[in-house]
């Protein structure tokens, strides 16, 4: 059963229970635009996340008058306005913890607790929503003090209906159209226009045939020459081929079409408008988007706001309906043929502490060659190299050479070279002698 005292009363009893050194027990409300910092004391905000902060405390505040009132139209565009902000995001803020999200959940949880399946997973539910109240409960990001008795019964397995995956760059041009459309709607004129979905220009009452456009189009990609393919770089094999980087997580997601993915977001140093990747409204990056099978083996919480090492040449494939331009390197204990190489443990590589996103990782004494820009799966260099990693005695991160028969016989390379950075070595915190992949 959900908390279900008047807002302002759960909240504070939910800060002062959960929190009892960052609010005072003497306050009869709590000054929430200072708490953040208190309550979490390892998150460093923005000055553009204070203002967030600040802006979703007063969202509540709006919602909780409107619940007040019972004013159904207001209260029904915040709530989208909210579920809709949720879809490309863990917490309000992106990936960081914050007091507003405590205040969605106290005023929100008595709510979400009386709606129905339909309305929480519905077609035309609020999935996003359930998705953060049931994160809030239970998370050790938050280490809310709930009794279980209070929370809301949430059951993750039951979904009426799965929602498409929000592509965020798709959604921006959405609304530069819709925008462009707003104003020329607004500007009028002799010339009636029209914006046509799915194109990035307006059309003009009496422009010419669709027909004729078509043609035009059609001989535009006739004439433009074929990409050649990359050159095959020369030389011995060597895993430098593999384009190894630190990245960012800078939030990870439950994947909507899979319960053993995380979609993660990724700042992996790539310039902007690199192929597979897309701008982050919230910070203003160039990032990827990553599926991992790491749903269930490692906690969403510990996939926030931190560094690991990404695999970035791979070709990107779509994994139920979500395009991923990476893979995040892990360690697991090695199998015998035929067991279950993903029952776990699982352990992310970290990269050294003070690594920078996009800082080109390598093995210590193969790095004499460039990555290639894409590896070619037909040619399975990934597969070739990827057997000689692993983790040593140190929990380093190592090239075993010996385990790759195709760089066999190459004079003056090390037996082991060690997964690095400039800034230092990669490393596991407990599996030793694990696979790396």
């Amino acid at each position: 059963m959900a908390i279900n005292s008047a807002p302002e009363t759960s909240l504070l009893s939910l800060l002062y229970r959960s929190y009892p050194t960052a609010i005072s027990p003497d306050a009869t409300e709590p000054d929430l635009l200072a708490a953040s910092p208190k309550i979490f004391p390892q998150s460093i905000y923005s000055p553009t996340e204070e203002a967030d902060i600040k802006q979703w405390v007063g969202t509540v505040s709006g919602l909780q008058a409107a619940l007040v009132k019972d004013e159904k139209p207001v209260i029904s565009k915040i709530i989208s306005q909210l579920n809709s902000h949720l879809a490309t995001r863990t917490t309000l803020l992106g990936a960081k913890p914050s007091v507003a999200d405590i205040a969605v959940y106290a005023l929100l949880a008595p709510i979400v607790e009386k709606w129905t399946p339909e309305e929480r997973t519905g077609e035309h539910g609020f999935h996003n929503i359930v998705r953060h109240i049931d994160l809030l409960q239970n998370s050790r990001l938050f280490g809310l003090q709930i009794p279980e008795e209070e929370k809301v019964v949430i059951d993750v397995n039951d979904v009426r209906f799965v929602p498409k995956p929000v592509d965020p760059k798709k959604e921006k041009e959405l609304k530069k159209k819709e925008k462009a459309a707003a104003e020329a709607a607004a500007a009028g004129g002799d010339k009636q226009t029209t914006l046509v979905v799915g194109q990035g220009k307006p059309e003009t009452a009496g422009a010419a045939h669709p027909e004729g456009k078509k043609k035009e189009e059609k001989e535009k990609k006739e004439k433009q020459p074929k990409a050649k393919p990359a050159p095959v770089p020369a030389g011995p094999p060597s895993p430098s081929l593999i384009d190894l980087r630190v990245g960012h997580i800078l939030r990870a997601i439950n994947h909507p079409n899979a319960d053993s993915l995380y979609v993660s977001t990724i700042d992996c140093g790539d310039a902007p408008g690199s192929d597979n990747t897309s701008l982050d409204e919230a910070t203003g990056k160039t990032v990827r988007t990553v599926c991992s099978g790491l749903n269930g083996l490692i906690p969403l919480e510990e996939m926030q706001g931190r560094k690991i090492v990404a695999v970035c040449n791979l070709k990107p494939v779509t994994m139920r309906g979500i395009k991923s331009a990476a893979m995040v390197l892990a360690a697991s204990p090695r199998v015998a043929e035929g067991e279950d190489s993903h029952g776990g443990p699982v352990e992310l590589v970290n990269p050294p502490a003070g690594a920078e996103a996009g800082q080109r990782v390598y093995f210590d004494g193969w790095n004499d060659g460039e990555p290639e820009k894409v590896l070619n799966p037909k040619k399975k260099v990934w597969e070739t190299f990827q057997p000689g990693f692993t983790t040593t005695n140190e929990l380093e991160v190592a090239f075993e050479a010996g385990a790759v028969p195709a760089v066999q016989g190459q004079e003056g390379k090390p037996a082991l070279g060690k997964l690095m950075t400039q800034g230092g070595l990669c490393s596991v915190n407990t599996l030793k002698g694990a696979t790396v992949r």
